[in-house]
């Protein structure tokens, strides 16, 4: 028995001891006949067994760790493109026992403290990640050999997740069609560079994924990643303030003073010296320089340039001369490596958004990488609206070049847009009333009528940088000699911007119909957002009348008329969002604690608030919905081999185009607006406060006087009418039903229910025409079933709109 269990134990001592033991042979021995690419992390490529493994000799060292995508799935609505990055993370290698760990080190909770027993007390109470373990292979002294590459071909991006994420199917990676991508595997003093190729598998592929891939089933993609050294000693952060315009990063500091805010907050730019400090201009020590992606074509390569370049004025009325330029990227470099701040020209198979991200050292804020995704359908949108607007092929020979000009003014727009992002800033959806004060707004082309009566396009989109994009970027980067008065300093440019009428206002406060700034919006143009929405009517009725088969050119089926009519018919869609913003909306900036404070806000006024009632029910009248005629007798069926898209008209009618629910889904936009539940809320409140006069009553009698108790037409115009018509009472029953709205709206909604079906079944009873009465007892029937809960209204839609952003 004894022999047993000492036989025992020295079986369990040599195999515990093997594990250890197991990476006894050199880095030297193991690696021979590999090829070794020395660089930041060294590492040894194995070509006869496709393996990698890298040399760690630097313990507890952070490092930047990114990954991204050189080859993109495609489709926009899935998001995974061509050029993606993903997050930045912060991380190191450790060790424990016979493995080598990838740890994400939590940026978010930290004490900025000189003890170093309560900034580990604060590390040790939030949990860090653990991205991959590796087995140690070889030493060498404090040096060790892992294999790296079952977690090079691991999802690190998040491919699968995401796609599931989007109801698009389940995939995973598949390891025997997955490999190395040899030729885009490099190393630089600074950063190591790899790259995979991923095949995925699924057995239930989405129609997204079904539209872009060869084989649904078997996803093949790209992905790249970087280890990335922290930058150089000597950049110095540089403190958020909300009225700055600039992105920021945040963080909880447990070391903060009782009675300062824990929450530190940082602006995000690149690391940028005057080599002359002393100069109130200087050439930098080293420019920021954007490099464009060679797969570009031309004319649009010239028009991205010139657009990007607009920034280096910004620079020079900030103090920094030769600062800023966007020019080719060399042959032979590679748009993902880290040192190398790019443009991407990104395809996908439907329009989409372009982005502008940054690779950010989470510690400071320092730019490392600017990263900017432009999708390649955006500027033929564009020229889809400019020949919408103008119908310009008159013959055979016609040529479009001023419709050209318009798409490529947006496209330089969209070239600085994205790019600011990239060197730090966020959106300004505050500057179009300003004459277009910055390139960080959403612009709608700007398209004015001429004396004759036609159509302009000349001054659709702006030309050089903003008055805002220059203050903003004074505040973010110009370099003050004085340290001590930089807080006064940059106080200063603040002040300048209020003092020249500059506002600031960014996503949280203008994305969604719902959101109550009434100066802040997406596509919207002038001052006065009334009296534009007016103009703009004018302008579509125009365009509509001179709309012909001169939109198209020669030899296109006519049935492709209908999706460049699509952006001309909804073309008030943004504008009428930012009316409608000033109905139970609010004027604010974001202020700061400086003095006494009496308001912080004011209410709109009520007589504009009506005046945005009215113009966005004056969309609705049956002039506003209708087509010309002889424009609906120029849409066909789909020809043969062409078919309805996501860019066509909703239709009940088949094939055939339908001109009542193109009206519907306009319609539904505008009470979707007007009756949105949180502007409801926010129009009572201030009522019964005194704020405004508008009452909720009087808003619901404003509406029925305008839609269902106007004058009833006949014909094709009284089926407008009535179409309209059961698209608001379909929302008034939405919003009653709704378990969001408050109490009060829901009960006023009601209320207007109950009084609506008792009209309408009285006007059953004396109408004579039969579309009417039909129409009457229809609706009365629906709001009764609604009201005794024998009917949900969410169980019908209601036709949406073609999507409209990005335009």
């Amino acid at each position: 028995m004894i022999r047993k269990i000492i036989a025992r134990v020295v079986i369990v001592i040599a195999f515990s001891g093997a594990s250890w033991t197991a990476h006894a042979e050199t880095i030297a021995e193991f690696t021979k006949g590999m090829t070794a690419r020395e660089g930041f992390f060294t590492f040894f490529v194995d070509e006869n067994q496709s393996r990698i493994y890298l040399q760690v000799d630097r313990l507890d060292d952070p490092f930047i760790y990114q990954v991204g995508l050189p080859q993109g799935l495609g489709s926009n609505d899935i998001g995974l493109d061509r050029g993606q990055i993903g997050a930045t993370r912060l991380v190191k290698f450790t060790r424990s026992g016979n493995r080598i760990l990838l740890q994400e080190i939590n940026t978010r909770y930290r004490a900025l403290s000189d003890n170093l027993e309560e900034v580990r007390a604060v590390e040790d109470a939030f949990a860090a990640s653990v991205l991959w373990g590796f087995p140690i292979q070889a030493t060498a002294d404090k040096t060790f050999l892992v294999d790296i590459t079952d977690f090079l071909l691991s999802d690190q991006h998040g491919i699968a997740r995401t796609i599931a994420a989007r109801g698009q199917g389940r995939f995973s990676v598949e390891p025997s069609r997955s490999a190395l991508y040899l030729p885009r595997i490099r190393n630089f003093p600074r950063n190591s560079e790899f790259e995979a190729t991923l095949t995925l598998t699924g057995d239930n592929p989405g129609p997204y994924v079904q539209d872009v891939a060869p084989h649904s089933h078997f996803l093949t993609l790209r992905q790249h990643i970087s280890f990335v050294a922290l930058p150089e000693p000597g950049y110095e952060p540089r403190v958020f303030d909300p009225r700055s315009g600039a992105i920021y990063l945040e963080y909880k500091d447990y070391a903060a003073p009782l009675g300062e805010d824990m929450t530190r907050r940082l602006i995000i730019r690149h690391r940028l010296k005057k080599k002359h400090p002393e100069r109130a201009v200087s050439d930098p020590v080293e420019p920021i320089v954007y490099y464009l992606d060679p797969g570009t074509p031309e004319p649009i390569r010239s028009a991205l340039i010139e657009g990007g370049n607009w920034w280096a004025e910004a620079f020079e009325a900030a103090g920094f001369s030769n600062a800023f330029r966007v020019e080719m990227l060399p042959e032979g470099a590679d748009p993902m490596d880290v040192r190398y701040n790019v443009i991407n020209w990104v395809h996908r198979a439907t329009r989409g958004w372009s982005y502008g991200a940054s690779v950010v050292d989470p510690r400071t804020g320092e730019i490392i990488k600017g990263h900017v995704t432009l999708g390649s359908l955006r500027v033929r949108q564009d020229l889809l609206i400019a020949t919408a607007l103008t119908s310009p092929y008159a013959t055979k020979d016609s040529t479009i070049e001023t419709q050209k000009d318009m798409a490529l003014a947006r496209i330089r727009q969209l070239s600085a847009h994205e790019i600011g992002h990239t060197l730090g800033f966020a959106h300004n959806f505050a500057a179009s009333p300003t004459d277009r004060a910055s390139v960080m707004d959403y612009p709608h082309p700007w398209v004015t009528l001429k004396e004759d009566g036609t159509v302009d396009l000349s001054d659709a989109y702006d030309t050089g940088i903003g008055e805002w994009d220059k203050l903003a970027v004074e505040y973010a980067y110009r370099e003050f000699s004085d340290k001590t008065a930089e807080e006064a300093d940059l106080a200063a440019i603040l002040e300048k911007q209020k003092a020249e009428g500059l506002r600031f206002i960014s996503d949280e406060a203008a994305r969604g119909i719902g959101n109550l700034h009434a100066t802040a919006h997406l596509w919207d143009n002038g001052s006065d957002m009334v009296a534009e929405l007016a103009r703009l009517y004018q302008l579509r009725r125009v365009a509509l009348d001179n709309f012909s088969a001169a939109a198209i050119p020669f030899g296109a089926p006519l049935s492709s008329l209908e999706e460049v009519l699509v952006p001309l018919y909804y073309l008030p869609r943004y504008q009428m969002e930012a009316v409608g913003k000033l109905i139970g909306g609010l004027q604010y900036d974001y202020a700061l604690r400086m003095e006494e404070v009496t308001n912080a806000y004011d209410p709109v006024p009520s007589e504009q608030q009506v005046a945005a009632l009215d113009q966005l029910l004056a969309g609705l009248a049956p002039e506003n919905l209708i087509l010309p005629e002889r424009v609906m007798r120029l849409l066909p069926p789909k020809a043969y081999g062409y078919n309805l898209s996501r860019e066509s008209f909703p239709r009940r009618t088949g094939r055939s185009f339908d001109p009542l629910t193109s009206a519907e889904a306009l319609a539904g936009h505008v009470f979707d607006i007007l009756l949105e539940e949180s502007r409801l809320a926010r129009l009572e409140e201030h009522n019964l406060r005194g704020l405004v006069a508008l009452s909720l009553g009087t808003y619901f009698e404003r509406l029925a006087r305008t839609t269902y108790m106007a004058a009833r037409q006949d014909g094709f115009a009284g089926a407008v009418q009535r179409r309209v018509n059961h698209v608001l009472f379909h929302r008034m029953m939405t919003g009653a039903g709704s378990t969001t709205a408050s109490d009060s709206v829901r009960a006023g909604l009601r209320q207007h229910l109950m009084i609506l079906k008792n009209w309408l079944e009285k006007q059953a009873k004396t109408v004579r025409e039969s579309g009417w009465r039909a129409h009457y007892r229809f609706e009365a029937s629906r709001i009764e079933a609604f009201l005794q809960g024998r009917f949900d209204p969410a169980e019908e839609k209601i036709a949406a709109m073609p999507p409209g952003s990005p335009i």
